[in-house]
């Protein structure tokens, strides 16, 4: 049932993206990213799925973070984003458990101090991943991040064999 809930959400996502061909690759990837390094540091199975679905919706606060404060920065996405996925999660019949601690990873997953839990974790490590590649960042600033937030060995793994 929750892989199923999983592809549901992914459809959902891709409609609520529609045409932005940019968004939809990017949480895809985060996706990816997420799931992998969950399972190589063979986290809960229960956190492993609220990993995957806050992956999947972490970002979905950029829509309207754009139309109404023409910007996509992370604070605007962490206050827009959260009730927005509530919804979308409520209606794909999600309980308030999963939609709960989704709804606070959305809300913090640009805040890089006092990261709490693995969930965290692992979803800051798999959104740097990718926007290190969309973003062209140097070495230098590559290897401060490294050092300032990678935690987990996948990650670390991850990120030298791509990047450094």
């Amino acid at each position: 049932m929750e892989k199923l809930k999983t592809g549901l959400l992914i459809n959902a996502m891709i409609e609520y993206y529609q045409n932005d061909k940019k968004r939809i690759n990017h949480f895809l990837k985060v996706y990816g990213f997420a799931k992998a390094i969950g399972e190589n540091e063979n986290i809960p199975s229960d956190m492993q799925f609220i990993l995957q679905t806050a992956a999947v919706v972490h970002d979905i606060g950029i829509k309207i973070s754009e139309e109404k404060y023409n910007s996509s920065a992370g604070e605007y996405q962490q206050v827009e984003g959260p009730p927005i996925a509530k919804v979308m999660l409520e209606k794909l019949g999600y309980d308030e458990t999963v939609t709960g601690r989704v709804c606070f990873l959305i809300a913090h997953h640009h805040t890089y101090k006092n990261i709490e839990g693995i969930d965290y974790q692992i979803l800051v490590e798999a959104d740097f991943l990718v926007n290190i590649f969309e973003d062209n960042m140097d070495a230098d600033k590559i290897k401060r991040i490294k050092e300032k937030i990678f935690i987990t060995e996948t990650g670390k793994r991850y990120l030298d064999l791509l990047y450094l």
